[in-house]
């Protein structure tokens, strides 16, 4: 987190940009009233000048005091790199407990070294997930492991359920753990999200910082770009979806982009470092035609049937309850059953359905993985609403048809991403993104209406003038409601404002804006006389710095919901101030030319239109799409999926929601109402 320094330097560069702001205006003001009398005299030139050319020497100095000296800027980044790290462990110890069925016990994966023909990075041939114990037959635990290999190029690869992501996620924070003061942090990016038609990776690193973790765009970049990030790209197989049977699409045209660029990447001389997750099959059938050159690929083995039982024993409540099933496996360790409760997500489901109550022992009477996935399945949700707390008093059948409505959203053809667009958006639920889920046309046309009254309610203030004026006045209100709702209809997709002011180009926005409210006072300043300008240029000028300081501090990890309440904020903060420096220039120039009873009721209607106008849209649209979905879902959508969280059903990454595995995501998309459960 920024330190309370950084805070109070921020705090000094608002309040230098709004005395910035006021000098400018201060400075024209005070040169109308001389210009249109007969000129400037030496005196009124010295106080026109004077506060301008403080402030703007006051702005250099700062300047070149801030510009850091040579060599130092390295130095900064490698600070800012301890509290990415920071932020970076607390988030992914929440998804690793969250993978894990919110607990600590975890199967000890055993994995090997797979055999490449070409460009094969040196590793050792084998590990686990944790140190298998002391001793000359010994394997390293996956930091050492990762450490050993060079270069510093991993590759994980298993069947469905094999703990890839778990995997990648234990390494992940050992590498926080013991990382040094130059080393890169590691940052888990879901590769679903990646354009790779015009993002490279480092650009794809530095959009990851400033979504996930609020970094500014200058400052990941800094970071990207003295190479202290570690990519950890997980879901190479979700890039493109599968063949008409089902099988992975060898040609996988987005997953072929990632390799292609995966091999270009490198630091100076070397092949770049990074640690990529990826299906089995899917590794396979795009290794026909491309792969990641200079790594080492790891298979992830079943889980032996003693690991199994140590799992299953390690998370047991009730030992008599799962004696029989534990029995059974050490009498058959080859067994069917055995062969099924290979994986960690199994083992994790069957410890989660079984936890607290019922009989483990159902698990004898099934045969083959389908009978077994849909067991457990059709129990997980149940279960998990009866352990996890439920202030609300969700019901199972609720959650089980919310979540399936929201997996139309990730899956809207129920075909497992027909077409690359849809498997661009294969697992991410992001709440701003989620409107068109009850209709395009449905939620723009609610939105323009709910805008076009908010203006509307302007009309009655039109009552206070006299005639004609209250029928123009009346007539400019309507029609540039009527304006907006047009364009609200037109609009597909609201700007994003989750970052406002972080970025380069939202701060150059930022100072056009206090720009033109500027010169719009000056404009107003000539035409009728400085009494309109001033006013204008302060209340423009200075509440659009004021409504920057609603932005959160670099640094600050974001969460699901976070983008909705920051728009709701800045959005809000932004509309009123717009809205008040509107008003007061209208108000203002109306009242002189056609009286005070026009002024108060153009400057009074003018705050109402102008604010609605540029109020939020991201947030509003989504209380729209809440209200247009209220039989679907939750009316507090983002509360249900924090608690989904909770309970084990969901996961976070970064601002986005995710199921808790793709195999339960595709069992709720095809199962629109809860199964019938003994």
């Amino acid at each position: 987190m920024v330190g309370l320094g950084g805070r109070r330097r921020r705090r000094k560069w608002q309040l230098l940009g709004a005395l910035c702001a006021v000098a400018i205006v201060w400075s024209a003001a005070w040169a109308v009233g001389p210009l249109i009398h007969g000129g400037l005299q030496p005196p009124d030139t010295a106080t026109m000048l004077g506060p301008l050319l403080a402030i703007v020497g006051l702005v250099i100095a700062l300047v070149a005091l801030r510009k850091p000296i040579e060599g130092s800027d390295a130095a900064l980044a490698r600070g800012r790199a301890s509290t990415l790290a920071d932020q970076v462990e607390a988030g992914e110890s929440a998804v690793w407990r969250q993978l894990l069925g919110d607990d600590t016990r975890r199967v000890n994966l055993a994995y090997a070294l797979h055999p490449a023909e070409v460009r094969a990075a040196t590793a050792p041939i084998a590990g686990r997930l944790t140190a298998d114990g002391p001793g000359p037959v010994s394997l390293p635990d996956i930091v050492t492991y990762y450490r050993a290999t060079r270069p510093l190029r991993l590759v994980v690869t298993g069947a469905a359920g094999a703990g890839k992501t778990v995997l990648a996620l234990e390494l992940l924070l050992a590498l926080i753990d013991g990382r040094a003061e130059d080393d890169p942090v590691p940052v888990r990016i879901p590769l679903s999200r990646w354009d790779t038609e015009h993002q490279s990776l480092p650009e794809l690193l530095e959009q990851r910082l400033v979504e996930a973790y609020d970094w500014p765009a200058g400052l990941a970049a800094g970071l990207v770009r003295h190479n202290l990030v570690l990519p950890v790209l997980d879901g190479l197989d979700e890039m493109d979806p599968p063949t008409p049977d089902g099988s992975p699409d060898p040609s996988a045209p987005r997953a072929t982009a990632v390799m292609g660029a995966l091999n270009a990447y490198q630091q100076g001389r070397n092949a770049g470092p990074l640690i990529l997750t990826c299906r089995t099959r899917h590794y396979d059938a795009l290794a026909q035609h491309t792969r990641v050159l200079d790594a080492a690929r790891i298979a992830i083995a079943p889980v032996a049937t003693d690991d199994a039982r140590n799992y299953l024993i390690d998370r047991a409540l009730d030992a008599p309850r799962w004696r029989p099933l534990i029995n059974h496996l050490a009498a058959a360790p080859s067994g069917p059953l055995a062969s099924v409760l290979s994986t960690p997500w199994r083992l994790c489901l069957a410890a989660t359905v079984y936890h607290h109550d019922g009989n483990p022992a159902e698990l004898l009477a099934l045969s083959g993985p389908g009978a077994l996935d849909r067991h457990l399945l059709a129990r997980y949700i149940p279960a998990a609403t009866r352990t996890a707390p439920n202030p609300r008093s969700y019901t199972p059948q609720d959650i089980h048809r919310w979540l399936h409505h929201l997996t139309t959203h990730l899956d809207p053809t129920g075909t497992l991403h027909a077409s690359p667009l849809a498997c661009a958006q294969a697992t991410d639920l992001v709440l701003h993104e989620l409107w068109p889920l009850a209709g395009r046309t449905r939620v723009r046309a609610v939105d323009a209406l709910l805008t076009v009254f908010a203006m509307l309610t302007a009309l009655p203030l039109t009552w206070i003038a006299p005639q004609p004026q209250a029928g123009v006045l009346a007539a400019l209100i309507g029609g540039f409601a009527l304006l907006t709702g047009v364009i609200k209809v037109a609009t597909d997709r609201p700007k994003r404002l989750d970052a406002p002011f972080k970025t380069t180009q939202a701060r150059r926005s930022l100072a056009f804006s206090i720009a033109l409210g500027v010169t719009a006072g000056i404009v107003f300043s000539v035409a009728a006389g400085a009494a309109v300008g001033l006013p204008f240029g302060l209340a423009l000028g200075t509440l659009l710095a004021v409504a920057a300081g609603f932005t959160q501090e670099p640094g600050m990890s974001l969460g699901a919901r976070d983008v909705i309440r920051r728009d709701a904020a800045f959005g809000l903060a932004f509309g009123i101030a717009f809205g008040i420096a509107a008003g007061i220039m209208n108000g203002t120039l109306a009242g002189a030319r056609f009286g005070a009873a026009t002024g108060i009721a153009a400057g009074t209607a003018s705050v109402i239109i102008n604010g609605v106008a540029a109020g939020p849209e991201n947030s509003l649209r989504y209380a729209v799409f809440l209200l247009c979905s209220r039989r679907r879902l939750p009316l507090r959508l983002g509360q249900f999926l924090d608690w989904a969280v909770t309970a084990g059903l969901m996961r976070y990454s970064g601002p986005a929601y995710q199921y808790r595995h793709r195999e339960l995501q595709h069992w709720l998309r095809q199962h629109p109402d809860p199964p019938a459960v003994p």
